[in-house]
């Protein structure tokens, strides 16, 4: 028994709910909060050095590392999900191909978006809504990442390849690596050698280089199912759709952030350089509780995923009570936390008046939002781990999508109070439209024979 706890399946098949959701994610949630701190440690030492245009630059730049991130989500939440039902269906010899062609299509997906970035910076700059002296800084932040983007891409893919076998420890390993990587090397490179902002993001590229060589060493080396190696590289229709179902919804989710992001740091720009820097820092502090969140729906995936494709669904219902639960709980505790000392946070990371004053507010928005980004996040993870594409896609799209009329119709009647609660209120229509989908298709769902759960039977390859 004792050999079987080590087993990295056991918690995906055999343990008990409570001790296999905190064996999935805790490590998820400690990586989380590594990478938060890491955020949080990113934008103090720009603050650090006294100039807001820096300080805004990082925020200007985030939706074109969100790219980066969607095209990890593409082949990580494909791929992860895909792999943890084939394990549910103990489809052992088909793993390694889906592995190896998740792999490989994320370094070949983060090639060819540096080939495309890098003739076009300058139109990249425009649409970002840099301006002025913050243009110079935020071409200095996104030129590393775009040279590192085949790195980045695999590390995100990575990292849910390994999870999806159970493997969540090794995960959340390679998130800490990346980040303690980046935490040491950003004094290095923004202070002692002078390359401040551009300093941060070369950081974060090696820490993502390190993190990439982890993963593909625990997958070679300690996977007793997973393959990365070339011979495996087998692409064919049935892999290909399983990822790309469950994969478009994510990448899906991600773009309609990235506009969701372009069109609030757009409004932003109207009311200020303060407006800008202060939504940055707010929106890092807010991650303490999202990043939390995420971690404990996005660690529960293989679970759902192995105990939907074995047909465990006594098993699978008690996972998605408990889940529930712990997720409402946790994340209103920390948002009523940060609420009440929102000006303090505020002060340790910008000594301007004008950036505290105003993201007192923003933050007051962006803390009432996370319950409801927590609930919809959930719904989403549930659908991509049952291979629901059609309800995962919808979901993505409606938690992008919600914000566009509500931003322009705040910002015309309300002006920047409107932009800023647009946030909210969009979180809020997403996460109802969640609800409406999960409970109209939820007997479908659970119900449907264990023979037709897989669109692809991998035995017909």
């Amino acid at each position: 028994m004792e050999n079987e706890k080590k087993d990295a399946m056991y918690y995906l098949e055999k343990a008990p709910v409570p001790k296999a959701i905190a064996h999935m994610a805790i490590p998820m949630i400690l990586g989380m909060v590594v990478n938060m701190i890491y955020n949080i440690t990113d934008a103090y030492f720009i603050g650090r050095l006294n100039s807001t245009p820096m300080l805004a630059s990082i925020t200007l730049a985030l939706p074109f590392t969100t790219i980066l991130m969607a095209l990890g989500e593409l082949f990580g939440t494909g791929g992860s999900t895909y792999i943890s039902r084939l394990l549910g269906e103990k489809k052992l010899d088909y793993v390694k191909k889906a592995s190896s062609v998740t792999l490989y299509l994320s370094l070949i997906s983060g090639f060819l978006f540096m080939l495309l970035c890098l003739p076009f910076l300058s139109p990249i700059l425009k649409l970002l809504g840099a301006t002025g002296e913050t243009l110079f800084h935020t071409r200095s932040y996104i030129i590393a990442y775009t040279i590192g983007s085949p790195f980045v891409v695999a590390n995100f893919t990575l990292a849910q390849m390994v999870r999806s076998e159970g493997a969540s420890t090794e995960s959340m390993i390679g998130m800490i690596i990346s980040v303690l990587v980046n935490i040491v090397l950003d004094p290095v490179f923004i202070f002692l050698f002078h390359m401040n902002v551009m300093g941060a993001s070369v950081a974060t590229v090696i820490g993502n280089v390190c993190a990439v060589a982890y993963y593909i060493y625990y997958l070679e080396k300690k996977s007793a199912a997973q393959s990365v190696r070339i011979k495996h590289f087998k692409p064919n229709r049935e892999i290909l759709i399983n990822i790309f179902k469950i994969g478009i919804s994510a990448l899906l989710l991600s773009g309609f952030l990235i506009v969701s992001s372009l069109m609030f740091n757009n409004y932003a720009v109207i009311y200020g350089d303060n407006v800008v820097a202060a939504f940055g820092v707010a929106n890092r502090v807010c991650q303490i509780s999202d990043f939390i969140g995420m971690g404990l729906y996005m660690g529960v995936v293989p679970l759902i995923a192995f105990s939907y494709a074995s047909n465990n669904t006594e098993r699978l219902n008690k996972v998605l009570k408990t889940t529930v639960f712990y997720l409402v709980t946790i994340i209103s505790v920390i948002a009523a936390v940060l609420f009440v000392f929102r000006t303090q946070v505020l002060e340790l990371f910008s000594s301007d008046e004008s950036v505290i004053k105003v993201g007192v507010t923003i933050l007051s928005a962006l803390l009432l939002s996370t319950l409801f980004a927590g609930i919809s996040g959930l719904l989403t993870s549930m659908f991509q781990a049952f291979g629901k594409g059609l309800q995962s896609t919808v979901m993505s799209v409606s938690r992008g999508i919600a914000l566009i009329p509500i931003i322009i119709i705040g910002n015309s009647l309300f002006q920047l109070n409107g932009v800023i609660w647009s946030m909210t209120a969009s979180e809020l229509c997403a996460c109802l439209m969640g609800l409406l989908l999960w409970f109209g298709s939820k007997k479908g769902i659970m119900e449907v024979n264990p023979k037709e759960r897989m669109a692809f039977d991998p035995a017909d390859m």
